[in-house]
């Protein structure tokens, strides 16, 4: 809707040189499931395995996790809230707020989330925009980050003994220096959510 804010986040894989980062402007209205949806899709993900967002409520310091509900995995158990029910505004409503988004659990690939501005939509922009962007994502269930330097140090060296066996793994050219923003294609999370979780209700 026209006259709508629009948040700009940066999204910043952990305990990885070079860095692996993206922009994307998002409704201020996206929920933090929308929010999850528009990271896969611009970091590369596949939205594979299980995610949650680690964020600390400003009046009790208490860390809430805000995903997909233990509910929907164990039943009686709501220790997680669901991220479809919770608006981005309710804890992240000023420029330099952060958290942390966890994806993959095995893998445990941490990216830190930060606010960077928040401006109007643009008339003619359809949202969400990833504006900027560097690094190739990491392919899924390659090991997390030992793994993926593992992979790198493999496909890197024509010589390297699992340099084969890797890149039949990959099934395709890899490159980890190449990323154009201009190519990702998001997702509606609405439908995202209901390819997911339909089944359950």
């Amino acid at each position: 809707m026209i006259g709508q804010q629009a948040l700009l986040f940066r999204i910043e894989l952990q305990n990885i040189l070079p860095s692996i980062w993206r922009e994307v402007l998002v409704p201020s209205s996206y929920s933090f499931w929308d929010l999850h949806v528009a990271i896969q899709d611009s970091m590369g993900w596949r939205d594979c395995h299980l995610h949650a967002f680690h964020v600390q409520d400003l009046h009790s310091a208490a860390l809430i996790e805000i995903g997909i509900p233990d509910a929907e995995i164990v039943p009686d158990t709501n220790s997680v809230l669901a991220g479809w029910e919770v608006p981005l505004r309710t804890y992240l409503n000023e420029v330099g707020q952060a958290v942390n988004y966890e994806y993959d659990f095995g893998d445990s690939w941490e990216h830190r989330i930060v606010l960077k501005e928040i401006t109007r939509q643009e008339q003619d922009a359809r949202y969400p925009i990833c504006v900027g962007g560097e690094r190739a994502c990491p392919p899924e269930d390659c090991g997390g980050i030992w793994g993926y330097q593992s992979l790198l140090e493999a496909i890197n060296d024509p010589l390297h003994e699992e340099h084969e066996t890797r890149m039949n793994w990959l099934g395709t050219e890899f490159d980890p220096e190449h990323f154009d923003p201009a190519k990702v294609r998001f997702d509606d999370p609405k439908q995202r959510w209901k390819q997911a979780f339909e089944h359950l209700g």
